[in-house]
């Protein structure tokens, strides 16, 4: 393997680390447990327009069901549309909210295939280096490089959710979706549903999870990396 190839590979699994690392967190988070797990907590705020725990638990899972639907958000939607609001024959989610919520879904998906590519590149890049003697020093350097790199971002950006989190909160909504798209009244089902909270201790959850795989990672690459050097 020439040297300029062995370089792009390299870089590759080093800049593809972070995006693997931080989306397969998210996977993890976009999943039953998550909703289980937060709406029992004493610290969560009780919804004051009067949905219970198991209705929120309930129409929470099924929205959660809805973005890991292999379906198009089209087609998957139908899974929304056949809530309702407790007690009523009324529809959960608005016009609006349902919109925003196949945004949800369609953003989601992309993700998943980006999660797929950085996949691919980091495990096909160390299986590459990691297969011949001569070029596995190089995969161990990627490895700690690549989990370097984790750290540093997550560890700044860790520090920004807990500082600023209205602003990461805001900003991330006015990059990913359009402009009032995704803002709602107090008294809509989204908001009853997901408050702040919710979505503060997952962005919590998931960059200091992330963080700690960087670490964990770049500790691996080190360990690898020191004693094929003493070997």
């Amino acid at each position: 393997m020439n040297k300029t190839l062995l370089g792009i590979i390299r870089l590759l699994i080093v800049f593809a680390m972070p995006i693997f690392l931080a989306l397969t967190a998210a996977r993890v988070m976009v999943a039953d447990w998550y909703p289980k797990h937060e709406y029992v907590k004493p610290d969560f705020p009780p919804d004051t327009y009067g949905f219970t725990t198991e209705q929120r638990l309930e129409r929470g899972l099924t929205s959660i069901h809805f973005l890991n639907d292999p379906r198009p958000a089209d087609q998957a939607i139908v899974l929304l549309d056949a809530l309702r609001l407790p007690g009523t024959d009324k529809v959960l989610f608005n016009q609006y909210e349902r919109s925003h919520m196949m945004d949800v879904k369609r953003f989601i998906d992309l993700l998943w295939r980006v999660l797929a590519v950085s996949a691919l590149i980091v495990v096909g890049g160390l299986a590459l280096l990691l297969a011949r003697h001569k070029t596995r020093a190089d995969g161990y350097a990627a490895i700690f490089v690549g989990g370097a790199l984790t750290t540093g971002l997550l560890g700044f950006l860790v520090a920004f959710v807990l500082v600023g989190w209205r602003t990461f909160f805001i900003g991330f909504h006015e990059l990913f979706f359009q402009p009032g798209s995704w803002t709602f009244d107090w008294s809509d089902s989204l908001i009853r549903l997901f408050p702040d909270k919710f979505w503060f201790d997952a962005g919590f959850i998931l960059t200091g999870g992330t963080l700690a795989a960087g670490v964990v990672v770049m500790g691996i690459g080190y360990g690898l990396g020191r004693r094929a050097r003493r070997a």
